[in-house]
Order: C-alpha cells, then sequence, then structure tokens
C-alpha cells in the first residue's frame, strides 16, 4: 500500500517530467539529424563544427553571457550583502523580486524610451552638457539591459546562502582577532560561494540563448546563438540547423552545472 502511494505521489511529476523536460529535447535531438530538406544526411554538426559563422557566434554568446554574469555578481552580492543587514530586509528583498513579475517584452520596450534619442538619459546627457549620444543599438545597451534583468537571479540565492549562513562562524572569527573584512574574505564569502554557483547558473545559463534583447537592444548588432535558433525556426525554416544549434547549447548548459556544482561536503568549514 505504502508503495502505491509513493507512486501516487511520482506519477503526476514523472507526466509533468517526460512530457515538458524529457520529450522536447528528445524531440530537438531527433530534428538535429535532418536538413531542410527533411533528409538525414547527418551533415550539420559538421557543418556547424566547420562554420566559421556559426563558431563566432558561439564565442559571442559566451563572451556576452561571461560578461553580463560578471557585471551582475558585482553588483549583486554587494547588495544581496546589504540587504541581509537591512532591518526590514523581507520588504526590500519584495522590491528586487518585484521587477521579474513584468514580462520582460515590457521592459525591453521601457528601456527601448529610456536609451532613444528623446529619451530621459539623452535630457540626462543634453542638461549635463555632454550632449545626446547613440545609446539605442549599442553592445553596451544590450549589456546593460540584460544585467538589469538578471540581477534578482543572482541576488536571491546569494540571500539565501547569507540567510543559511551560521552567526556562530562570524562571532567566532571576530572574537578570534580577525578584522571584518579578513572575516568576510576567510569565512562569509567562502561559506556563501555555493549560492554564488546557484546564481552563476541562473544568469550564465539563460544569457546564452538571450534573442528578444538581442533584436530590440542590440539592434541585431549582437549576434547570438539564440538570434540564430530563432532565423532557423522562423526565416530561414531549416529547423534542422536550428535544433542542431539548440543542441550544442544544451551541452553547453550542462557544462556549466556541472562547472558550478557545489562538489564538497555538506556542513564542511573551508580551509
Amino acid at each position: 500500500m505504502t508503495n502505491r502511494k509513493n507512486w501516487g505521489y511520482f506519477l503526476p511529476y514523472g507526466l509533468w517530467l517526460v512530457l515538458f523536460v524529457i520529450a522536447p529535447v528528445a524531440l530537438i535531438v531527433y530534428q538535429s539529424f535532418f536538413n531542410l530538406d527533411h533528409q538525414l544526411p547527418l551533415n550539420n554538426y559538421a557543418t556547424y563544427f566547420q562554420s566559421g559563422v556559426y563558431l563566432k557566434m558561439t564565442a559571442n554568446s559566451i563572451w556576452y553571457a561571461l560578461l553580463i554574469t560578471l557585471f551582475t555578481g558585482i553588483i549583486s552580492y554587494p547588495t544581496a550583502y546589504v540587504l541581509h543587514q537591512l532591518k526590514h530586509r523581507q520588504f526590500w528583498l519584495l522590491l528586487v523580486i518585484l521587477p521579474t513579475w513584468i514580462n520582460i517584452l515590457l521592459k525591453a520596450y521601457a528601456f527601448i524610451g529610456i536609451f532613444s534619442q528623446a529619451g530621459m538619459a539623452n535630457n540626462f546627457l543634453r542638461f549635463i552638457g555632454i550632449g545626446p549620444h547613440q545609446l539605442l543599438f549599442t553592445n553596451a545597451s544590450f549589456i546593460f539591459v540584460a544585467t538589469y534583468i538578471q540581477i534578482p537571479f543572482m541576488i536571491l540565492p546569494i540571500y539565501n546562502a547569507l540567510d543559511d549562513l551560521n552567526p556562530a562562524y562570524v562571532n567566532a572569527s571576530l572574537d578570534l582577532g580577525a578584522t571584518r573584512w579578513q572575516t568576510f574574505r576567510r569565512v562569509i564569502f567562502p561559506l556563501t560561494l555555493p549560492g554564488v554557483k546557484a546564481g552563476v547558473q541562473a544568469v550564465f545559463i539563460p544569457s546564452l540563448s538571450l534573442f528578444m534583447l538581442t533584436r530590440l537592444i542590440g539592434g541585431n548588432k549582437v549576434i547570438t546563438l539564440g538570434t540564430a535558433i530563432e532565423e532557423h525556426f522562423l526565416t530561414t525554416m531549416n529547423w534542422g540547423m536550428g535544433s542542431t544549434i539548440g543542441v550544442i547549447l544544451i551541452l553547453a548548459m550542462i557544462i556549466v552545472m556541472q562547472l558550478t556544482n557545489d562538489h564538497d561536503q555538506p556542513g564542511g568549514f573551508p580551509r
């Protein structure tokens, strides 16, 4: 009877996993072996790795994802640390989470208005005497907007890691004569590193496949694998090549997850 109950609990989750995770991935892998004529030449992968265009797109995707993750981490860790020290921290954390409730398309159009020639940013530049500049459709504007959108997903795991940190470790470090900086560098940051790794996963992996922001904010000057997938599925209708790039992205995501997984034993104190 107990086994039947366990299977009853597992069945909905198992069906969800099969229908919405395993089946789509299997379909992408299957479709990646076909060419534009729906034949099975098995040369999509050879074309991908022999094409300088696709390899350049791959390098661009990794580079932009690294920059977005780096800037997001630089902003998010101090923010999460300060939030954790505040009195009404749950309220401030809610304000951080609030932008995630807004559709990414709406946020992108909002930044189009801010960065346009008559937008708020250029009005401020005129006010301080620098004059208007082309802010929209640049690499910098793309990285800025992508970083802004991804910040909450980096702050949350870092904040949770700080919240789970045993204060006895911090107090012991201070009682033994360590400065606050030494305590942060040798105790707080190493113990909250799993939260940083989780944040890297939450930011780097989606950043590899961005395509909407590359068009709306980057003005197609930023070309990534996500842009290539969109082109193959919606414009050239080469679903085989689009699926091949999708498989490459899935493999890249698996590699990132393996590199950022916390392999340390739980409860261990860093040396």
